[in-house]
């Protein structure tokens, strides 16, 4: 009998921001079959779960993907549950069929992270886990069944008879979600690129748009893994936007990170918005009265003005949901969230001429892209004069890889313990410092009104960089920058 928290320690697969990850090696056959049995002996012990209720599997398209399901489906039916192979699905479709039928559900992904990772993302029948939720995982006990894996943890026979045939309930849930709240044809005559790279959201994604009306142009469909990341666009997808659009003469072009939770969205010149000013047009257009979001999120949410409250958060769902939950509980309705990644998260239900949006609180690539395209639709403004309403507040992000975050938080540990650090470090570059925020990482504020924010990732050795200015240019700048300065900590 092993406890979860020793297996995470020996295997190196541990809770990151959202569920856990680690390198497809670490995750054995043995290890996500325990994962997946301490997940549902926890529920076990909240009364979330009992023997023959039904659990959904989603995955992603990495190749490890249905190895894992495989595991897990095993695991579930051990444990007395049902597996239902829900498919190779969005993470918010996967959530959503479970949050509606009111049963656990995990999904197979290591979102955009590289292909040489993996990992499950773990929902309670009415909520993601959140990361109270996770201690309980922690110090569960579990038995590993005798003769089912070797010693290096792999089942030692076929177990692919416990994933069941594929089911579509989950898409079609999904579809009609958004099919029932848009009126329709809000998207007739707009020409739409989507880039599918290995997104698992690009056969759902044009679908939905073809089917609001939208002319759909599929592009850059991949046979491999892409490691999309929607927080640090890579230059390759950046020249790709800027060259599509005008060869392919669309309004925009769209697209999402690998498990289909976080959107991306270029304006009709080819640039990509960043996720936390989608996430501000989104609230808007839906008229949500209080938002919940991290602190690395642009702060052109305060100084826009649309909100009742703004709600800082730590950076990840978990604690964003959290955050939406304490909006709840103090009043205010409705009540939505967004992460600078682009994800957007609908806590209330919503009511428009008749048609009604479920809460949704979960990470969402679709919602925000919909919504964003039909109000340029319906205002006759292109994606350039929507974002042009807003204050002139521009964020830019980037990460160093493989850098330990035992590094990273050393590093940082020293420079909030002695400030003066921070402007001999910086100070040549950024000038003076104004003010320091430890909510999650370091968030340097500046006297001149920029902010620099270190972060170690919750989902891989890397260490990420955030930025805030009053123009892009200055923005991108400055996390060049940093990272010249932070490639010094690696000595």
């Amino acid at each position: 009998m092993m406890q979860i928290s020793d297996l995470m320690r020996q295997s190196g697969v541990g809770f990151g921001t959202s569920g856990a990850r680690g390198l497809v090696s670490q995750m054995t056959d043995w290890v996500c079959y325990a994962y997946t049995r301490g997940f549902l002996s926890y529920l076990t012990e909240i009364g979330a779960f009992a023997g023959g209720m039904a659990v959904g599997i989603g995955g992603d398209l990495r190749p490890s993907t249905p190895r894992i399901m495989t595991a897990c489906a095993r695991a579930i039916a051990d444990a007395g549950g049902q597996p239902v192979n829900l498919g190779l699905i969005p993470s918010p479709a996967v959530a959503l069929y479970g949050f509606q039928r009111r049963i656990p559900t995990l999904m197979v992904t290591g979102s955009h992270i590289p292909d040489d990772r993996n990992g499950i993302k773990f929902n309670r029948p009415e909520s993601e886990v959140l990361k109270r939720d996770e201690e309980g995982i922690r110090v569960q006990w579990i038995d590993q069944p005798a003769g089912l894996f070797g010693a290096d943890g792999v089942f030692t026979s076929d177990q692919s008879g416990y994933l069941t045939e594929e089911s579509d309930a989950a898409r079609e849930l999904y579809f009609a979600r958004y099919l029932g709240f848009f009126p329709a044809g809000p998207l007739q005559g707009l020409r739409i690129g989507v880039y599918e790279h290995s997104s698992v959201a690009r056969e759902l994604l044009s679908e939905l748009l073809s089917r609001l009306g939208a002319e759909v142009v599929r592009l850059g469909r991949s046979a491999t893994f892409v490691p999309v990341d929607t927080e640090a666009i890579r230059l390759e997808d950046q020249e790709l936007a800027r060259r599509w659009v005008p060869e392919y003469r669309l309004a925009t072009l769209v697209s999402t990170d690998g498990d289909g939770d976080r959107p991306l969205i270029a304006d009709e010149q080819g640039h990509w918005l960043r996720g936390d000013i989608l996430g501000v047009l989104c609230a808007r257009a839906l008229g949500i009265q209080a938002v919940a979001t991290p602190v690395s999120s642009n702060t052109v949410v305060e100084r826009y003005g649309a909100f009742t409250r703004v709600l800082r958060t730590r950076i990840g769902s978990p604690f964003v949901i959290e955050g939406m939950g304490s909006l709840l509980d103090g009043g205010f309705a409705p009540v939505a969230g967004y992460e600078a990644n682009g994800g957007f998260l609908l806590a209330s239900a919503l009511e428009h001429e008749g048609r009604r949006l479920d809460a949704l609180p979960t990470r969402d690539a679709v919602l925000p892209i919909l919504v964003l395209l039909a109000e340029s639709k319906r205002r006759g403004l292109r994606l350039s004069e929507l974002t042009g309403e807003l204050p002139p507040r521009f964020t830019a992000s980037s990460r160093l890889k493989d850098f330990p975050t035992e590094l990273s938080q050393a590093h940082l540990a020293a420079l909030q313990q002695n400030p003066a650090r921070i402007e001999s470090e910086f100070g040549a570059d950024f000038g003076l410092l104004a003010g320091l925020e430890t909510t999650d990482g370091l968030r340097m504020i500046f006297k001149n009104g920029e902010i620099l924010h270190l972060r170690p990732s919750g989902n891989a050795p890397e260490l990420r960089v955030y930025t805030e200015a009053d123009t892009s240019a200055r923005a991108e700048a400055m996390v060049k920058i940093a990272l010249a300065h932070l490639e010094r900590w690696r000595s």
